[in-house]
């Protein structure tokens, strides 16, 4: 099966890339934060998406979200934390982790999972999820579901897609 992969140099260029504050300036209106929240922490999340070939809510087979697995890294490249689910929750090495509601999504090309912005649920555990009030996955790089046969055939099959994503977490003022 062939899947969509990101290469190391790709991941690499990207992640310095990706912290730029005029990134932030482009996001569209429907993922923007708020007024009143600042930023906390910047991450870079590196990891894959799970879809399994299933017969969907419509009763057509079709690659269905299972779930992501990354790692959360700074701007070094030194994780910081994880990003699982379901449900999503981010968790950072200090053993704090949050939740969220997704409130928002923004298209962001062919091949890429969308933007996001989530309202963040308390956190569990004292630590650097504290206080974080919205999440926003930006810059989004593949993680869509893999374009090959999902039908009976294929009926349980899974499939892993690599994706990248800054995940930028915000508290209020």
């Amino acid at each position: 099966m062939t899947l969509h992969h990101l290469t190391r140099a790709t991941l690499a260029a990207t992640l310095i890339a990706s912290f730029s504050h005029a990134a932030l300036a482009d996001t569209p209106a429907d993922v923007q934060v708020p007024d009143g929240n600042t930023i906390a922490l910047e991450t870079v999340g590196v990891g894959a998406i799970t879809y399994m070939c299933e017969t969907k809510d419509d009763g057509n087979m079709g690659w269905v979200f299972k779930g992501p697995h990354a790692a959360l890294n700074d701007s070094d490249g030194s994780q910081v934390g994880s990003y699982f689910g379901p449900p999503a929750t981010w968790e950072a090495l200090d053993g704090s982790k949050i939740t969220g509601t997704q409130l928002a999504t923004a298209a962001n090309g062919d091949g890429n999972i969308p933007l996001q912005l989530v309202e963040a649920n308390p956190a569990e555990g004292e630590g650097a999820m504290m206080g974080v009030s919205y999440i926003q996955r930006l810059n989004t790089q593949g993680g869509v579901a893999p374009d090959v046969a999902c039908d009976m055939d294929h009926d349980g099959a899974t499939a892993v897609v690599t994706y990248q994503a800054d995940y930028i977490f915000w508290t209020a003022e």
